[in-house]
């Protein structure tokens, strides 16, 4: 008598697997989930960018550019009744005398501290690209003019070139020089609130211009090395071609910053002595609110004048942006 024994299938087995331990049955295409659209997602990121810029940027100019068009008194400002004039105020503005030195100290104030700031602030990049030892130390402590509140900085110049008290003088008189008015003299007052401004803004040249040269491939000046390039022609040949639009960038908020400075001049010297250093910033704010009988029109006409100017010039660096990336 034999005697079989029955070995269980091992197919039957992971079937009986599968079937005890089935997955749940599939949700019906009704109650799914639709993955969220795309578009919608962007619209949403892009939401809260759209209402700042419209709150803080496209409204107030809008009001500014609706308070050029109005002859504003104190009464109508706060009742809102003010008579449309249309271009009335910018006449005004351009038939006043203070409007031609107004535009040349602007213009004057605008290319010289762009001018020095960006080339003070390449030497430095260039200067700190070397990597020495304190390297990174004294290229934080550059950023501390930048990094101070502007009154601060503008009251310590105005100390510093006091006429009396200044250190400014105090070194002339050491070296045998007479004083100098900076301040309350007509010829030096410009020239003042200048320096003190190429002084605050070349730390931010510094940090674009030293950020844009560590994209640069060093092997790039080794190779120049070894053609035999001395250090001024890998700095004409190799840096600066590749640092145009770094340098492009950087200029253009510069000019945009330099348009608008304020409280520098306001601070040193008010605009005077007698407007030697009135600017359009300056100028604006005389009109609106430096004066018994404030114009807000013209005031606000003259500030309409310096966002033209900075709209121009922003066009036309992507005019130039553009022509260098179809080339």
């Amino acid at each position: 008598m034999t005697h079989t024994t029955q070995v269980p299938d091992r197919r039957s087995a992971r079937v009986g697997k599968g079937t005890a331990g089935t997955a749940p049955p599939p949700v019906p295409a009704r109650t799914r989930r639709r993955p969220a659209s795309p578009q919608w997602a962007a619209w949403g990121f892009l939401a809260p960018v759209t209402l700042y810029l419209v709150l803080f940027y496209a409204y107030p100019l809008y009001r500014n550019i609706d308070l050029s068009l109005r002859h504003y008194t104190v009464r109508s400002f706060v009742q809102g009744d003010a008579p449309f004039t249309g271009l009335e105020n910018y006449r005004t503005v351009l038939d006043d005398p203070t409007f031609a030195p107004a535009l040349l100290h602007t213009a004057v104030f605008t290319v010289v501290c762009l001018a020095f700031q960006y080339a003070i602030g390449l030497a430095l990049a260039v200067f700190f690209n070397q990597h020495f030892r304190l390297s990174a130390t004294l290229r934080a402590l550059f950023l501390v003019p930048w990094l101070l509140p502007l009154i601060v900085s503008a009251s310590t110049w105005a100390w510093m070139l006091n006429s009396d008290s200044g250190v400014v003088n105090a070194a002339l008189r050491v070296v045998g020089v007479d004083p100098v008015n900076w301040l309350t003299s007509p010829s030096w007052s410009l020239t003042s609130v200048i320096v003190a401004n190429i002084w605050i803004g070349v730390p931010f040249n510094l940090v674009v211009l030293h950020s844009g040269l560590q994209s640069i491939p060093a092997s790039l000046y080794e190779a120049a090395a070894l053609d035999g390039a001395n250090a001024w022609q890998r700095f004409w040949r190799i840096t600066f071609p590749l640092l145009r639009p770094v340098s492009a960038i950087t200029l253009l908020l510069g000019l945009v910053y330099t348009l608008k400075v304020f409280d520098i001049i306001w601070i040193m010297t008010k605009g005077g002595p007698v407007d030697s250093s009135t600017t359009f910033a300056t100028w604006s704010y005389q009109l609106g609110f430096g004066n018994a009988l404030p114009a807000f029109g013209p005031g606000a006409a003259v500030g309409n004048l310096l966002v033209v100017a900075a709209l121009v010039f922003g066009l036309i660096y992507l005019k130039v942006q553009r022509k260098q990336h179809a080339s």
